[in-house]
């Protein structure tokens, strides 16, 4: 990859990991109704006027009702299971259950897209990915009712993904400008969250890590993580730029583990590497060696181009 790709790869490795964590500190004085709604809203104030700017909001006009479906789907709905189940669960465990997305799909696909349908090695990862959750909920959790309800969350939010990402794949979104759609999304959820964040609303002014929580999740972790995806794909392309999906929950658990004193234990590392070789395995689990190859096949046929172009200069010139 180029400097800028790696740069921008870096970049939302760590932006799309550090979520959980400013949750965790805004859960601390604030309901997950008012944290979504502040969320998606700062998002919304940043990304629509860039929208409008570049006039990719008029050709949603006539999906409108698709981009409200996919609005709950993909950020009302995920981002309030994340926020609840972060009230019962670490931060770390919510970031590699969140992980299973890539899994969640491959299971979606046996029954809603054949063009995704798992076999051969993909099924192996299918599997093993399941292993890795089992080992998590059986092992880190074990029988704390609290725990099993916000692990249940989560998993619903993960599915949640796995079902806009099918979504997305379909004619009719997929031909829509990223940009438009996304800052169209963030409108529609704060809108269908405003009457949930009037009853949740704070009895006081939260304090200044609470405040600034809510403006790193609106303004990093939302408004500019979605700006610099978009950045990311046309810099290095689809295939390459979703690997971060295998990254950034190392970045939450380190965080978890760091900055807010969370247990590692032998079942999160076990979870945490099988749930990933999953993922990798029951996506193609060949792309980075495939990039690898083309990478290497390109650097030798630019040696070959030089040196026949070497040469022909020096016979001209002889």
């Amino acid at each position: 990859m180029t400097r800028k790709g790696w740069l921008l790869f870096i970049a939302m490795s760590v932006i799309w990991g550090i979520p959980y964590l400013f949750i965790k500190i805004a859960l601390l004085e604030l309901n997950p109704g008012i944290i979504v709604f502040v969320r998606v809203g700062i998002a919304t104030l940043v990304l629509i006027p860039i929208a409008i700017y570049q006039g990719v909001l008029r050709p949603l006009r006539k999906r409108w009702l698709m981009i409200v479906g996919l609005a709950c789907v993909q950020i009302v709905g995920p981002f309030l299971l994340i926020s609840f189940g972060e009230q019962h669960i670490t931060s770390s465990l919510t970031s590699l259950l969140i992980a299973t997305d890539p899994i969640l799909v491959a299971l979606l696909a046996l029954r809603f897209d054949p063009g995704e349908r798992v076999t051969g090695i993909r099924s192996i990862g299918l599997l093993i990915g399941i292993v890795g959750v089992a080992v998590l909920l059986g092992f880190d959790v074990g029988g704390d009712g609290q725990k099993l309800f916000g692990a249940a969350m989560v998993l619903l939010a993960a599915l949640g993904y796995a079902t806009s990402a099918l979504l997305i794949k379909r004619p009719a979104i997929s031909s829509l400008p990223s940009l438009g759609v996304v800052s169209s999304m963030c409108l529609t959820a704060t809108i269908v969250l405003l009457p949930l964040a009037i009853l949740q609303r704070p009895n006081k002014i939260p304090d200044v890590e609470v405040v600034a929580s809510l403006i790193v999740l609106g303004l990093i972790c939302t408004a500019l993580a979605y700006l610099i995806f978009f950045a990311l794909i046309a810099e290095v392309g689809a295939s390459r730029g979703t690997v971060i999906t295998y990254v950034n929950p190392a970045v939450a658990v380190f965080l978890g583990i760091t900055l807010l004193g969370e247990p590692l234990n032998v079942a999160i590392i076990i979870g945490f590497l099988l749930i990933l070789l999953g993922s990798w395995l029951s996506t193609g689990g060949a792309i980075p060696l495939n990039s690898l190859r083309r990478t290497r096949q390109q650097r030798h046929t630019s040696v070959e181009t030089d040196v026949n172009l070497s040469e022909t200069s020096h016979q001209k010139l002889q």
